[in-house]
């Protein structure tokens, strides 16, 4: 017996073994089993490595433009659950109330800001980053940093640092399912652990039920009775806080809200050609995001046909690290990484319909920051055992695809974005533009607008009245594909006028929806005029109901226009007229 370092470059007692880049090898070349861990000093080193590729573009994200709608929410939605209002029966909730109470805590003790949503947002990057660099440490902490780092530049760009649901659901699946699989002897602590984590994960994102399934089921493969036990009870422990959430909202509006509304009617008028157009952008999103040019030197494809060659790279990885994990229980079952391959591989196939259900980059970037930054992990995996699990060779061979493909593929989403924001750090070429009320701001991405939404905070600032009811919508309410839900945060002294905080095409815009009697019952309405030029191929160009058009036009004064837009104006401030007087500076 001698002692050397294996998996995460710990020291465990080995039978005749040859340490080769920190991953201890018994003699028929697959990693030999550990007992107990140690960090080691170059462990240390590569986490550092990522750390650093964590905190270049940092200054950078942190104030950077941000998702109007989609951040707006997460902010707003944590401070309305801190008012005392409950998810899916107070205001449209499309997940699990998970993410919502733990941001809620964060603003609870460090403040309601952008800062401490962006840096939450960023703990749930590092879970999904660091998650991916233990699972590949098992190949190699060379491969493991390299890994991380494609991690990183795929997951983060797409909506920077946005605490979105998703993001930490994703986190604590992969670790679930890393706990339950890696090498090594499967206690009952181990399972209990793994499945607390599972049961996080779903209070976070209830779909990735699939995910997890899979996942686990593929971790504990002919599953025991006695492996079983411990893992739903951690799993029934991690989920049990479902059931305050139904006992606050009801099952009925629950159900409805994380169930009915984003399966059946939220997908026609989110939903994206598939396959994506080869010779233009199909999501809205993505063509304003393009009239910002940013260079690239290397040759690469258009920004259209990088999403339509991601669109095909997103279930070619994971049903390649699936498939690999497969073929290695049945080939090599002496090598205990076998199984961690398969259930992460098997975790990122259960995440395809994320990436299917609406194929942009953000959603490509969601699910295949796991997969396709797992490639590397897979050749290893294929390669074969005469060249060295520590070997250059075994190490070039098994990064260059996964690098060439962030690299030379789909760069305009990944690393170019990556280095335009690390030169905003820097000072180069910033690009967001800050909306301030008394303390709190949000970074726009329109110059214009955002000086727009400044003259408008500063008037509804100076005439509104704590307590009174603020709704922000379009300026046609047929139409409701977007939302600028950040005013919501802006204003906490308001109480939202409505339950549709985030605004969905299908949903908000319904006959039945009820939003003409909300727009009827406020005392505020900050009508936006940014996203009139929507347009999609799916439903959300088709006219709702014109009700709420309706109501501002028999109860409503407009007190106030702000900006230019093409001879329209950004934003309009309408006010009951019963209520306009002198003292409204109407």
């Amino acid at each position: 017996m001698v002692a050397g370092p294996v998996g995460g470059g710990m020291n465990v007692e080995l039978d005749m073994v040859t340490p080769v880049d920190g991953v201890a090898m018994s003699d028929q070349g697959a990693p030999a089993r550990h007992r107990r861990w140690r960090p080691h000093l170059l462990d240390v080193v590569a986490v550092g490595i990522v750390v650093v590729a964590f905190a270049l573009p940092l200054r950078g994200l942190l104030r950077y433009q941000g998702p109007p709608m989609e951040e707006g929410f997460m902010l707003a939605f944590p401070q309305e659950v801190l008012r005392g209002s409950v998810p899916n029966e107070d205001f449209l909730h499309l997940y699990g109330p998970g993410s919502l109470w733990v941001l809620a805590g964060a603003f609870k003790a460090f403040g309601t800001s952008l800062a401490t949503e962006r840096w939450f947002g960023l703990l749930q990057h590092a879970g999904i980053v660091f998650g991916v660099w233990a699972v590949a440490r098992y190949w190699g902490r060379r491969t493991a940093t390299v890994c991380a780092l494609v991690s990183l530049v795929i997951v983060v760009p797409p909506i920077g640092l946005t605490a979105l649901a998703w993001n930490g659901g994703v986190a604590l699946a992969l670790w679930a399912v890393f706990t339950a699989a890696r090498p090594g002897v499967v206690s009952n602590r181990r399972l209990v652990v793994a499945g607390v984590l599972a049961g996080f994960a779903l209070l976070y994102r209830p779909d990735l039920v699939l995910a997890l399934g899979l996942g686990l089921g593929a971790a504990l493969w002919r599953p025991t009775v006695a492996r079983l036990r411990p893992l739903l009870t951690g799993l029934v422990a991690g989920v049990s806080p479902i059931l305050v959430h139904l006992a606050m909202a009801g099952p009925a509006a629950a159900f409805e809200g994380m169930f009915v509304e984003p399966v059946f009617r939220l997908r026609p008028g989110r939903s994206l050609p598939v396959p994506p157009s080869w010779d233009e952008l199909d999501g809205f999103l993505q063509k304003a995001a393009g009239l910002r040019t940013l260079g690239w030197s290397l040759p690469a494809p258009t920004s259209a046909q990088q999403v339509a060659v991601w669109f095909y790279l997103v279930p070619l990885s994971a049903v390649f690290v699936a498939a690999v994990g497969v073929w290695s229980c049945r080939h090599r079952p002496d090598d205990p990484r076998s199984r961690l391959l398969r259930a992460v591989g098997f975790l990122g196939l259960g995440m395809l319909t994320q990436a299917m259900q609406r194929p942009d980059t953000a959603h490509f970037a969601w699910v295949s920051c796991i997969p396709l930054a797992l490639v590397p992990v897979a050749v290893h995996q294929l390669l074969p055992r005469a060249w060295g699990a520590g070997s250059w060779r075994r190490f070039v061979v098994a990064t260059a695809p996964v690098v060439f493909v962030v690299v030379g593929l789909i760069p305009h989403y990944t690393v170019r974005t990556y280095v335009d924001l690390t030169g905003q750090s820097f000072g180069r070429n910033v690009f967001g533009y800050p909306v301030n009320h008394r303390g709190r701001n949000f970074y726009y991405g329109s110059a214009d607008a955002a000086a727009a939404a400044n003259e408008l905070v500063a008037d509804l600032g100076a005439w509104s009245q704590p307590g009174e009811r603020l709704l922000v919508g379009p300026v046609d309410f047929r139409f409701t594909p977007y939302s600028d839900a950040f005013f919501y945060y802006l204003f906490p002294d308001l109480v939202p006028a409505t339950r549709y905080i985030e605004m969905d095409p299908g949903i908000a815009n319904a006959p039945d929806s009820g939003l003409a009697a909300e727009v009827a019952a406020a005392d505020w309405l900050i009508l936006s005029n940014v996203w009139s030029n929507w347009d999609e191929p799916n439903t959300s160009r088709e006219p709702g109901s014109d009700e709420p058009n309706q109501v501002v036009r028999d109860r409503f004064c407009l007190v106030g226009e702000y900006g230019d837009r093409d001879g329209e104006p950004w934003f309009e401030l309408y006010r009951p007229c019963d209520q306009v007087d002198a003292a409204d500076g109407s």
